[in-house]
């Protein structure tokens, strides 16, 4: 058996921070694992010019700058940029991942502008229907912190970004409803990789991070790393 994980970097996915980990980090460090959930940043050109390339190459070095053995979890953009970056870690949890080619082809089809306006046009009560699962603390602190967002970065994870499959062993986490990526995807990519797969009860695509049930879906992934 491989000796157990003590590093974890976390990739937050688009609109969102590293402050989406809060209920992962306490769980992984209650089983000894250190947490790193940094904030993805722009490119110096700035937020329009930002490219998959730019958040891929930030994430690349985070998790190689951490010893070994270290675990990548990523959700959503950030699970596609942990997919991207398998051979550096030695494990993955991917949670409502956006997948790679050519499961992306079945991802609902959007429309994305230079710059995406998620903090300028954040509302609480659209907060608050994204997250149907989490309490008023969590949804009114989402609110206060979502941030807009490169097209480009999301026109490229939507177009496609091949992935081979990852050496490493993977954990799948799927909401058992997701509008962004239908939970049928990633337990398909879960199939076709070998994965395990674990089907939460939230009813959104950041549920399993921002939910009433948070806590206890990190504590499921930090028990699959140690019993792995």
């Amino acid at each position: 058996m491989s000796a157990a994980v003590r590093e974890a970097l976390f990739v937050h996915g688009a609109g969102g921070g590293g402050w989406e980990w809060n209920a992962w980090c306490a769980a992984f460090a209650a089983h000894g694992i250190a947490c790193h959930a940094p904030d993805l940043q722009p490119s110096p050109a700035g937020l329009g010019a930002t490219t998959f390339a730019d958040y891929l190459a930030q994430v690349r070095a985070a998790i190689n700058a951490l010893p070994r053995p270290r675990v990548l979890v990523g959700a959503s953009l950030g699970g596609l940029l942990a997919m991207a970056c398998a051979d550096a870690a030695d494990a993955l949890v991917l949670i409502n991942p956006m997948p790679p080619l050519p499961w992306s082809a079945q991802l609902p089809q959007r429309e994305w502008p230079g710059v995406v306006p998620w903090r300028r046009d954040a509302r609480l009560v659209s907060t608050r229907r994204v997250l149907p699962d989490a309490d008023d603390a969590s949804a009114l602190f989402a609110f206060r912190h979502w941030r807009d967002e490169s097209g480009a970065v999301l026109r490229a994870a939507g177009e496609g970004i091949a992935i081979p499959m990852p050496a490493c062993r993977v954990l799948c986490i799927a909401s058992t409803r997701d509008d962004d990526v239908p939970p049928m995807l990633t337990a398909s990519l879960a199939d076709a990789w070998g994965a395990s797969l674990l089907r939460v009860p939230s009813p959104s695509h950041v549920g399993p991070l921002l939910g009433r049930e948070a806590a206890t879906v990190a504590a499921q992934a930090a028990a699959w790393l140690s019993a792995s």
